[in-house]
């Protein structure tokens, strides 16, 4: 039970609902109980005037009247049940609620690294799956859990008093039922958790598969994928049915317990009503409702256990994730008013993954309104400036400042909400047009998304489809050209009009002709904005303020686009090789 104390909190949040369903429970059952007391006492009523020891009228009355108190008990009895299920229940459904809300919200907080070394379908299966277990702990096994106390308590108590010998065979058989339940459960549970792992093994490798399927596809391996997804399937499938075996031992069991239970009721309690030790026909079977009322409760009691162990494993799971703290931390609550001067200070970056040192005493300033231009060979840490700057990570040595405060002193959110940033690889939601460009901006006007659509050349391009801004774009944006998916990506950067913009060679899959239109646009409205451009392009270059190279971590090059292309070396043999492409 130590890791489901997280679920404690929880308990106390909703205290009073699940203090009122408990005592409906108790009422529920208790109201229960009268309805064998008033059929065992209508048997001997039917037994008494079978022999004529009462007469008709009476006969009449008093059956009439136990009919009526049976009806009656079993209406309260249901009403008190709707209304347990619909407290107790309810309470385990809002703690799902709040505890999907928790994980979501930590795996919002958590870096980049957390997510580089976990697999999407293993997230999806611990919010999911495991907070279901988590959550039929928090109802059912509650619920189930007072149903057997009350049930015991007030039925033994009234059993005992009315028939002592006959109660003790009525319950003989329900602890070795409790014992086989339990160790049926015992073994439900550890298959039950590699069931788990399993599924979550196969959710992982769907989702991977279908968010790679192109490249699947294009390579033609969808047999081979195929075969590992079934290889995988299979020994899912096996594990199920691992689990299937036992649990199809537990129903057996238990009509077994209670088919011996009501033979000794019926032979035991029947020798004793011959031996007059009971004076009522109706006891014995008043006694076997008790029998087959209690068997189930007594069978729960294994059922509720694995339950709590399932949740356990669950929790378990859920809680590795919760106690991670996140890397970025915000360390200001005050919200920063940013500007826009950005200074990089002998900046060293090494990805903790792989080992590889991103960048080496790397330093720059700009000050706001001006333009800086990165550029350098694949893996030069080009992109790593722009995360930096986001505080996607956080630097091991040197320090970035903004506006003269320490980047890790500056209020995390206004840093963030400052910043419009188109990464390399656009990324679209399953969303309209429209709901992706005002991702950045929620609040914006139709006028605000179509300006911010022209000025990334893209709005032409969303007229042409029949739904326009409103069409539905599918996962990651797959119905777009590549071209197209950036252009929008810039338009959601730029409708936010933040003080800092940051484009990670976003016109990459654009022609020189719709690049050029874009960088006029973008000239004008980052004025007064501090915008920094990664790019293998000159031509996106070439307008900066500043433009560093970068060669393994390290700016080997620095200047202007005029100093740079009369100075040997990366930059203008680039220019050179561009210009030479340009003109062929």
């Amino acid at each position: 039970m130590k890791e489901l104390k997280h679920i404690n909190k929880y308990f106390y949040k909703y205290r009073y609902r699940l203090l009122f369903g408990i005592l409906i429970t108790i009422c529920s059952k208790i109201f229960a109980l009268f309805m064998p007391r008033f059929l065992g006492k209508a048997i001997t009523v039917i037994s008494k005037a079978y022999k004529n020891e009462i007469t008709e009228t009476v006969f009449r009355e008093l059956l009439t009247l136990y009919i009526l108190y049976i009806i009656g008990a079993a209406i309260v009895t249901g009403i008190f049940t709707f209304l347990m299920r619909q407290t107790i229940i309810n309470v385990s459904r809002y703690i799902e609620y709040d505890l999907k809300n928790e994980v979501y919200r930590q795996y919002q907080n958590l870096s980049l690294n957390f997510y580089k070394s976990n697999r999407t379908g293993d997230l999806m299966n611990r919010i999911s799956e495991d907070v279901t277990k988590v959550r039929m702990y928090c109802g059912p096994a509650i619920m189930y859990t007072i149903n057997t106390i009350t049930l015991f308590v007030v039925a033994l108590i009234y059993m005992l008093s009315v028939a002592p010998k006959l109660t003790l065979y009525t319950v003989l058989p329900l602890p070795v039922l409790s014992f086989i339940i339990y160790k049926l459960s015992r073994i439900i549970n550890k298959r039950s958790r590699i069931v788990q792992e399993y599924l979550s093994h196969l959710s992982a490798y769907t989702q991977e598969s279908f968010s790679g399927i192109s490249v699947i596809k294009s390579y033609g391996i969808e047999a081979s994928n195929y075969d590992e997804f079934n290889t995988l399937s299979e020994t899912s499938k096996q594990k199920q049915i691992d689990l299937t075996k036992v649990q199809a031992l537990f129903f057996p069991s238990m009509i077994l317990l209670i088919g011996i239970s009501n033979i000794l009721v019926a032979y035991i309690g029947g020798m004793q009503y011959i031996n007059g030790e009971i004076e009522e026909i109706g006891t014995i079977a008043e006694f076997l409702i008790y029998v087959n009322m209690l068997t189930w409760p007594v069978a729960t009691v294994g059922w509720v256990t694995n339950l709590v162990q399932q949740a356990e494993a669950s929790q378990k799971r859920i809680n590795e994730f919760l106690k991670q703290e996140p890397e970025i931390k915000n360390l200001n609550a005050t919200p920063s008013q940013i500007d826009g001067n950005i200074v990089f200070d002998n900046v060293t970056y090494i990805y903790p993954d792989t080992n590889i040192k991103a960048l080496d005493n790397v330093s720059f300033s700009l000050k706001k309104g001006e333009t800086l231009a990165i550029l350098g060979k694949t893996g030069s840490g080009k992109s790593t400036i722009l995360d930096l700057i986001g505080r996607l990570y956080d630097v091991q040595e040197g320090h970035i400042s903004i506006d003269g405060v320490k980047i890790d002193q500056v209020h995390l959110k206004s840093l963030r909400d400052h910043i419009g940033y188109v990464p390399q690889d656009a990324f679209l939601f399953s969303d309209t047009i429209e709901n992706n460009i005002k991702f950045g901006k929620e609040d914006a006007s139709e006028e605000d998304i179509i300006t911010a659509a022209k000025n990334a050349d893209v709005h032409k391009n969303i007229k042409k489809f029949s739904k326009g801004y409103q069409t539905k774009l599918g996962e990651r944006g797959i119905t777009l050209s590549g071209g197209q998916k950036q252009r929008i990506s810039i338009a959601r950067a730029i409708i936010k009009k933040p003080e800092i913009m940051l484009f990670d060679d976003c016109l990459s899959a654009v022609d020189t002709e719709t690049e050029e239109k874009i960088l006029k646009s973008l000239r004008e409205i980052s004025k007064g904005k501090t915008t920094i451009i990664v790019s293998h392009r000159v031509s996106s270059a070439k307008d900066a303020d500043k433009i560093i190279v970068l060669e393994d971590g390290k700016i080997i090059q620095d200047g202007t686009h005029e100093t740079l292309v009369n100075t040997d070396g990366y930059y203008k043999a680039l220019y050179l090789k561009q210009l030479s492409t340009k003109e062929l």
